[in-house]
């Protein structure tokens, strides 16, 4: 069932919905106002990738932000959320190897 993104013409709202494909599906109401005049609109929508595809476009992005450590610590707390299998938290992860790596780089001068 897709989801589309509708617009109440009367109170100006935006609201997404799930909406069957059957011949007696009901055009969906506005979640503020419950009126029914509302417009389907165009939406964005995002190609789905396979896994290599993720990981190439994250190597590639890794690659460009190498030598910037906070562009780096960036592209891994959203790597990490990408990769997050279990829901599990990396952040506590990636502060203490941001700290390893800030503390090598200060015994290195």
């Amino acid at each position: 069932m897709p989801i589309f993104e509708y617009r109440c013409e009367d109170c100006s709202k935006k609201f997404s919905a799930l909406v069957g494909m059957t011949a007696d599906s009901a055009e969906p109401e506005c979640p503020k106002c419950r009126s029914s005049n509302i417009r389907k609109l165009i939406s964005r929508f995002q190609r789905v990738r396979n896994e290599d595809e993720k990981f190439d476009a994250m190597e590639d992005a890794a690659l460009r932000s190498s030598d910037d450590p906070a562009a780096m610590s960036k592209l891994m707390r959203e790597m990490g959320k990408d990769l997050a299998e279990d829901g599990e938290d990396i952040d506590e992860y990636l502060d203490e190897a941001e700290r390893d790596f800030y503390d090598g780089a200060d015994d290195s001068d």
